[in-house]
């Protein structure tokens, strides 16, 4: 399928980028095109303008910033997935995204904008406590990675705002990814996945954040999960039983490769594997 008829444009400021957007009645960016083209062409979206903002310089740098890290609109899933810089969770997230050509040109930030219910980096971000850049008419806001997924699909960004960066902090600690793929690997959309940042004291867990991917309608953190950690020894037990919880408070889909109580028991099963994996980085 083709997708409908489209202006095409490429800025080479972010500036005249947001511009063109307020302009226009229905627009979309796009960085690496990943998932923007393949839903254009099955029409499920149909922008009258796709604003290309891939020749903005300056967008395709992970930034060391002391306290924390900078990742650009442009920076590609291999290139985030090879960074030492990049926490562990996000690295793993970046490494099992699509295939090796959609690593080689589609963006964390993309990724994290299109907020697919089923993806592994807005996971990631959301249990690293991102918070993501956004630029826009008004200048640039900040909007924190647990008010940044709305719904399905859906972001906060407004329609004239541009997701110019993600900013992780520097804060120690360990974090892990997992999930099984739709095909039953790692480089395909999750039918459950978890991610975990946990930070440790005298062998206790401090705090504690896990987010799930590819159950309910957005990527959410498990909060009964996070309350249950705090403050526990980290053991394999504890953690198992701190698993039991999280599904709590999130309505779980069942779709095509899975019923509820199979994503339910799957989502436990992921959240453990991270909470470990973290616990064995931190």
């Amino acid at each position: 399928m083709y997708p409908r008829p489209f202006e095409y444009i490429a800025p080479t400021s972010v500036s005249d980028a947001v511009r063109e957007l307020g302009n226009a009645d229905f627009a979309k960016v796009m960085s690496g095109g990943m998932s923007l083209i393949p839903m254009m062409k099955l029409r499920l979206l149909s922008p009258e303008l796709v604003v290309d903002i891939g020749r903005i310089a300056g967008l395709d740098q992970i930034s060391d910033d002391g306290d924390t890290i900078t990742i650009g609109a442009l920076v590609r899933h291999d290139d985030t997935s090879e960074s030492d810089l990049v926490p562990a969770a996000l690295r793993t997230a970046a490494g099992w995204t699509g295939d090796r050509q959609v690593r080689s040109r589609g963006t964390t930030c993309g990724a994290v904008a299109h907020a697919d219910i089923a993806a592994d980096q807005p996971c990631a971000v959301l249990a690293l406590g991102g918070t993501m850049i956004a630029q826009g008419p008004n200048g640039t806001r900040e909007i924190a990675s647990e008010d940044f997924f709305v719904d399905v699909l859906t972001s906060a960004l407004e329609p004239d705002e541009i997701l110019t960066g993600i900013r992780l902090s520097k804060n120690g600690g360990g974090s892990a990814y997992d999930k099984l793929g739709r095909r039953g690997g790692h480089t395909d959309y999750a039918v459950a996945g978890a991610s975990a940042h946990v930070s440790m004291t005298d062998g206790h867990i401090r705090s504690a954040r896990v987010a799930l991917t590819g159950v309910g309608t957005k990527p959410t953190l498990a909060l009964g999960v996070m309350e249950a950690l705090a403050g526990s020894d980290g053991s394999e037990a504890s953690v198992a039983e701190a698993a039991q919880r999280a599904t709590e408070g999130v309505t779980v889909l069942e779709d095509l490769y899975g019923s509820v109580d199979y994503k339910a028991h799957l989502a436990t099963v992921m959240v453990k594997r991270a909470v470990l994996g973290a616990i064995a980085n931190a």
